[in-house]
């Protein structure tokens, strides 16, 4: 049988640890697009190994492994998967993943090679601050690739309408083949009993200090320097203590710049966690300090569970999820005056309550958003 949908994304890239966003993105879609019967096979880079990098993927969706080989093998191993298999639809997420996709789905000329596939293409970040971080000739070249490729698929869904606003100021894209849907965050479950403190870190154990809490990946965009530089103004009592979650190329620079600033014995980066959710529960405070982002997943994680929140407002998504600041601040990115009183406001006021919070979050539901997904790659089906 074909499948109704292929999906092309990151999974399996980095160790399985996913490209920012895009993997759990992915495997919440997943999971819902089976939950309503619809056959999902997933286009896998990783080398028979996609399963065993990511448990998380749903046993009911099938795996297509594309194999060892540079970006042309795996060009025609795609082209040759979309004449066998024919999905119905191919969903393709991340910048790579796009230009392969439209590379095996269309000729150079716009013409259809995939006939009676429909190709939908998602955006995750706005395309402008990736650009300013290339070099003129790479940034040149790479926006020439996105402007003479994308506008050949069928549709383009983009995570927030920052990075919708965004894409259409630099790509020849009509508004009418144009959708923001926004990312889904599936639902925190219990995080109680069954697993419990031990699997949290010493400082969220009872009877500490109050933790405030990031996570991302320790790269520039995230700008955690801003954050530990705004931490240290913080003078409330109790003192608090800052848990980053994540790993980058940034972690030697933020130990040195904490200890310098006479703040490592209340600074710690936790690593990579699995579920930093049961770390999010138990934190006093939740803070985005990104330059910029194109939805902010984690924000969203953060309110799940009840946990105040404080955010940059940097472009985009944050802005989008905090219903423009009524559900917890917002401060300009790259200011860490205002990012601790806003962190000092919170640890001193949480606002608002719990239960507000989580309902927000009930608004990015896995089966909610999938309906939305499933509007446009397959439109006209009972979804």
């Amino acid at each position: 049988m074909c499948p109704d949908i292929a999906i092309l994304g990151p999974m399996g890239r980095g160790g399985g640890r996913g490209h920012g966003g895009i993997t759990p993105v992915l495997l919440s879609l997943i999971g819902a697009f089976c939950d309503r019967s619809f056959a999902v096979e997933v286009i896998s880079i990783a080398d028979g190994r996609l399963r065993e990098l990511i448990p998380d993927l749903d046993p009911r969706a099938g795996v297509y492994e594309l194999g060892p080989g540079g970006r042309r093998d795996q060009l025609l191993r795609l082209k040759e998967y979309l004449q066998i298999r024919r999905p119905r639809a191919l969903l393709a997420a991340g910048h790579r993943s796009n230009l392969l996709a439209i590379a095996a789905a269309r000729s150079s000329t716009g013409n259809v090679l995939a006939e009676g596939i429909r190709l939908v293409l998602s955006v995750h970040n706005a395309l402008s601050p990736g650009l300013r971080q290339l070099d003129p000739l790479r940034r040149w070249l790479r926006l020439r690739a996105i402007r003479r490729s994308y506008p050949l698929a069928d549709a383009v869904i983009c995570v927030s309408a920052g990075v919708a606003d965004d894409f259409v100021s630099r790509v020849p894209f009509p508004r009418d083949r144009l959708n923001v849907i926004h990312n889904p965050i599936a639902a925190a479950g219990d995080l109680s009993a069954a697993d419990g403190p031990k699997d949290c870190h010493p400082w969220l154990a009872p009877g500490q200090p109050p933790v405030i809490l990031a996570a991302g990946r320790l790269t520039r965009q995230k700008a955690f320097d801003n954050l530990v530089r705004a931490f240290a103004r913080l003078d409330c009592q109790p003192l608090p203590r800052l848990l980053i979650l994540g790993e980058g190329n940034e972690r030697a620079a933020l130990e040195h710049q904490a200890v310098q600033l006479g703040i490592a014995d209340r600074v710690s980066l936790a690593g990579f966690v699995r579920n930093p959710r049961l770390h999010m529960a138990r934190a006093a405070l939740f803070v985005l300090s990104s330059e910029w982002e194109g939805f902010g997943n984690v924000l969203v994680e953060a309110m799940s569970v009840g946990t105040p929140v404080v955010a940059t407002d940097c472009p985009s998504g944050p802005r989008e999820i905090l219903k423009d600041g009524a559900l917890g601040p917002l401060v300009p990115p790259g200011d860490p005056d205002a990012l601790a009183a806003a962190m000092r406001q919170m640890l001193e006021t949480p606002q608002p309550p719990a239960w507000e919070l989580k309902a927000r979050a009930q608004d990015f539901a896995p089966a909610c958003i999938a309906s939305r997904y499933l509007g446009v790659l397959l439109p006209g089906s009972a979804h």
